[in-house]
C-alpha cells in the first residue's frame, strides 16, 4: 500500500481564486504535491491538504 506524506495549506479570505489556484499549480508543479481535500471554513478562509506519494528504494541484497 502506498504511503503518502501530507501538508496543510491555509488561504485566507482575501486570496482570489486565480492566485490560490496559481499557488495550488505552483505546489504542484514543482513540489509534486496533489490536491487530497480543501475545506472552506466559516470565516471565508479555505484549508487545503496536500499529498505526495513516499517512493522508498528497497535494498539489493546480493
Amino acid at each position: 500500500m502506498p504511503e503518502y506524506e501530507f501538508v496543510d495549506v491555509y488561504l485566507p479570505r482575501g486570496v482570489t481564486r486565480k492566485d490560490a489556484a496559481r499557488q495550488l499549480t505552483d505546489h504542484a508543479e514543482y513540489g509534486h504535491w496533489e490536491l487530497y481535500r480543501l475545506t472552506l471554513l466559516r470565516a471565508g478562509s479555505r484549508k487545503v491538504r496536500l499529498r505526495r506519494r513516499i517512493i522508498r528504494q528497497v535494498r539489493a541484497t546480493w
